[in-house]
């Protein structure tokens, strides 16, 4: 039986962009700035992953927060009355562009935060015939509803047998486009494929145009190396993507949900210029009269803002038939090379180990905390043994090149004067190198995996970023790094080893 809304004092349906732009900078927590697009600043800052929990009597143990039906239940009835007094927005749209693969989604929130409302209708893609429209996935949204007796009065319940996402008490955004993306992940894997928490895009080079994948959690610089533009490079998605049998890639957003922190035009023109204009959505940006400033992170670093794909040039309704090669993103500040090529098993172990250090996006408990997060998507919603051995699946039967990247520094911390960071500048050649086939690579004795002799565009004197042994030998602190080398091998496998479905020879290829 398919899931029916609840009644509403009064119902919204479908407004559209200008309409919604309009109720938004009505709320009382909205300006208007400087570039004539509203700043909404909310009290939730980020994602309450404490207050998330998937719905199943009888949940597999892989599974890291549940709840019960009944449970659950009780507080649909609760969140269905409030909503019988309340005033909602209902939106439709496609996660997908193309017929063969897209989803029909559904958004009713609150009309007092129709920012919500009108942050997603930027990201989904259009409906074409509202007479035969059913959504298959549907989140129902309360921002003003508190949860007594769950974590911060806030709960997200993700029924996946009902396609229904349920949000109480939190007016993050980031709550709406993720209840929709969470649900969507089970049912790319009930397809066949893998749900990838990855940006996508297709870089011209001489040797034909190549499409990368780019998986990284929030704030890795999964946006910014997805929108850099090496050779006029085009993106196709920011955010997830499915990777299917026989290789073919589909996007699901037809915008952006940009991290704006330190946000400038000199480092990142294309997103600079997107945010900076009528149509989009900023949210938690610091602004003093109509002046923005993306610097200030005295109220919160997680500042966003979302822009559809039609205010710049990219590829987002393109059909992509493969990809090329995949980018595992890591923000790391120890040993790890700006950049190393993985085969095989070990593709799929560093997938899965999806280490990084946290930021803001994942609230305080995970900010500036070394993190693991398999395949670097918080928001699968099975047993994460299923990602790793779907992924090394999908990897065997349609071989692509895999590379970990380090987004952050190598050896020690930014602030740690023998450290050299990773600059965007770096990430961009490499993303070219790899693209273009010029970079020169030798092995790795330490890991078994292969780094950079080379890479065009890094200059000799920044070169440290791509053999951290070698920075470590010349500063005299080889202890060091052989002791951070026996400590990952041992944590990775320990890591994996629990696991207990993730097949032998991904564990051993951390060996």
């Amino acid at each position: 039986m398919a899931f029916q809304l609840p009644r509403a004092a009064r119902r919204i349906s479908n407004p559209s962009a200008d309409e919604l732009q309009q109720l938004a900078a009505a709320m009382p927590n909205s300006r208007w700035t400087k570039y004539g697009n509203v700043n909404v600043q909310t009290e939730v800052l980020a994602r309450s992953s404490p207050s998330t929990f998937i719905v199943d009597d009888d949940p597999d143990p892989g599974v890291e927060r549940t709840v019960g039906r009944d449970v659950a239940q009780e507080w649909a009835d609760r969140q269905d009355a409030y909503i019988a007094g309340q005033e909602m927005v209902l939106l439709d749209g496609y996660l997908g562009a193309q017929s063969e693969f897209r989803v029909p989604v559904r958004l009713y929130v609150e009309a007092a935060n129709a920012n919500i409302a009108g942050m997603q209708q930027q990201l989904w893609f259009e409906v074409d015939d509202p007479e035969s429209f059913e959504p298959e996935l549907t989140v129902v949204y309360t921002p003003n509803l508190p949860a007594p007796g769950w974590p911060d009065e806030r709960l997200i319940l993700v029924d996946l047998e009902q396609g229904v996402n349920r949000v109480l008490n939190s007016d993050y955004f980031g709550e709406s486009k993720k209840g929709i993306l969470r649900m969507w992940n089970k049912l790319v894997y009930d397809r066949g494929g893998i749900p990838l928490h990855a940006g996508c895009k297709v870089i011209p080079t001489a040797r034909g145009e190549r499409v990368a994948m780019i998986v990284g959690l929030s704030g890795t610089g999964k946006t910014t190396t997805t929108f850099t533009r090496q050779n006029g490079s085009l993106p196709v998605q920011d955010d997830f993507v499915a990777w299917m049998p026989g290789g073919a890639v589909y996007a699901t957003e037809n915008g952006c949900f940009a991290k704006t922190f330190a946000l400038n035009p000199e480092d990142e023109p294309t997103i600079y210029g997107a945010v900076t204009q009528p149509r989009s959505y900023l949210e938690n940006v610091s602004q003093a009269g109509g002046e923005v400033d993306f610097y200030d992170e005295s109220y919160t670093k997680n500042g966003r803002a979302t822009f559809p794909f039609d205010v710049l040039e990219s590829a987002a309704r393109r059909p992509i038939d493969e990809a090329h090669f995949l980018l595992v993103l890591n923000r790391n500040e120890g040993i790890i090379p700006a950049v190393a090529k993985l085969e095989g098993p070990q593709a799929a172990a560093f997938f899965m180990l999806g280490e990084t250090t946290g930021t803001a996006a994942g609230g305080a408990a995970e900010e500036g905390k070394f993190l693991r997060v398999p395949g670097t998507n918080p928001f699968f919603p099975l047993p994460h043994d299923l990602q790793g051995n779907r992924f090394l699946e999908l990897l065997e039967e349609h071989p692509l090149e895999v590379y970990l990247m380090n987004t952050g520094s190598v050896g020690g911390p930014a602030t740690d004067e023998r450290a050299r960071k990773v600059r965007i500048r770096h990430s961009s050649a490499i993303v070219k190198g790899i693209a273009e086939g010029t970079i020169e690579w030798q092995d790795d004795a330490d890991f078994g995996y292969r780094v950079a002799r080379h890479v065009p565009g890094i200059d000799a004197g920044d070169e440290a970023v791509l053999r951290p042994r070698e920075l470590y030998e010349s500063q005299g602190r080889l202890d060091e790094y052989d002791r951070q080398v026996e400590r990952l091998h041992h944590e990775r496998r320990e890591f994996l080893s629990g696991f207990e479905s993730l097949t032998a020879e991904i564990v051993d290829a951390v060996a």
